[in-house]
């Protein structure tokens, strides 16, 4: 993630290596600011208000946030509290479990003493596989994108839609749906991004403008409702959206209003592409709707909005009736029937239980290596 001519990732350890920098996300667009989290309540904070958020980011910063757990209490009962801590931080994305399951088997036959060091070095290899699989989900994406834009001509843009935010700052680096639109635009293709606002916390408006904007995509934020207009009208060549959790038969778990988008792209036959890497699959999960826990957040993200002033300040303010009911869902459930297809970081198959078979295998594995070990996590469906 390029700022001002600046390299960012979204998470990243200080050079003492008892604490990680992260941006906070709370404070864009109008504010670019950098916080550094120095133990588990720190971390446990910034997931929770989403001063980290993306489902792999959100993974990454709960590894780290067990490691410095561990450099705090490395006994077996700081373990288990730590775990239990960070993992009811956000209860829908299933990359959080993962990360934490990972680092938890990797250190629990360790001697304690060690456990703290071993787990912050295996959290660094969390992120750096996650970047690593971002390039390869953007280069699978960015090969879709181009022949979809030779099958219609080569126009002078392709209009892609994309609901929620799903780029650098949803993961460690590169993004999932964005980062094949990152390329495209690197490779010189006229393309040219809808971007929902998704209210209610306005992830696209405040981040996918804001990321789109500083490596120089073209881009318009558009109403949550407007989506569905513009495919009829011919203006949408493609959707690309994220998940924070894909079951074994390909249903998508997503920002909510994604079902709505894929509903209304199935109607007018334009392609519905979901971008992913494997720690977004939950593979002890076949049916997501109404099985998926969707997380139900602050009824105040709803009612309440902030922006910047004409004259500079940043102020939050209530938009809706003093005594009004609000309720807010977080996510909601697109059944595989709807997507055209998986972006992963393997390449492309249908949204079916065959197809992510026939990338991953039935029961796959996830191998990091720490040093000269190698740590697997395997997960039966």
């Amino acid at each position: 993630m390029n700022i001002n001519g600046k390299h960012y990732r979204t998470i990243w350890p200080n050079q003492a290596g008892n604490g990680v920098w992260i941006i906070d996300q709370t404070t864009l667009p109008h504010r670019f600011e950098l916080v550094e989290l120095r133990d588990v309540g720190d971390v446990v904070r910034a997931i929770a208000t989403m001063q980290v958020r993306g489902a792999t980011l959100i993974g990454g910063a709960g590894a780290y946030g067990l490691a410095l757990a561990l450099q705090d209490d490395p006994s077996n009962d700081g373990l288990a509290e730590a775990y239990r801590r960070l993992l009811t931080t956000r209860p829908t994305a299933v990359n959080l479990r993962w990360a934490l399951d990972l680092v938890r088997s990797a250190v629990l036959a360790l001697p304690p003493a060690e456990r703290g060091e071993r787990a912050f070095c295996l959290a660094g290899k969390i992120c750096d596989d996650d970047v690593a699989t971002s390039q390869a989900i953007a280069e699978h994406g960015w090969q879709l994108l181009r022949a979809c834009w030779m099958d219609k001509g080569m126009p002078d843009r392709l209009n892609v839609l994309t609901h929620c935010n799903a780029g650098w700052l949803a993961t460690i680096d590169w993004g999932t749906a964005l980062a094949p639109i990152y390329l495209a635009h690197d490779h010189g293709m006229p393309i040219h991004v809808w971007v929902d606002e998704t209210r209610p916390r306005n992830q696209g408006a405040s981040l996918t403008a804001f990321e789109l904007g500083c490596h120089g995509v073209a881009h318009t934020v558009i109403a949550d409702n407007v989506g569905g207009h513009l495919m009829q009208q011919g203006m949408v060549d493609l959707c690309i959206v994220g998940t924070d959790r894909t079951t074994a038969a390909g249903d998508v778990c997503n920002k909510i209003g994604t079902y709505l988008k894929a509903l209304a792209a199935w109607d007018n036959a334009v392609p519905f592409y979901v971008a992913l890497p494997h720690s977004s699959i939950d593979w002890t999960m076949q049916d997501g709707v109404g099985r998926i826990a969707i997380e139900r957040r602050d009824p105040a993200e709803l009612s309440q909005i902030t922006g910047r002033t004409a004259d500079g300040r940043i102020e939050t303010v209530n938009i809706l009736p003093e005594h009004s009911a609000a309720a807010n869902w977080a996510f909601d459930v697109t059944p595989a029937r709807y997507i055209t297809a998986l972006i992963t970081e393997r390449g492309v198959c249908p949204a079916s239980r065959a197809g992510l078979a026939a990338l991953y295998g039935a029961a796959p594995a996830s191998t990091f290596v720490v040093g000269s070990e190698r740590h697997a996590l395997r997960t039966q469906q």
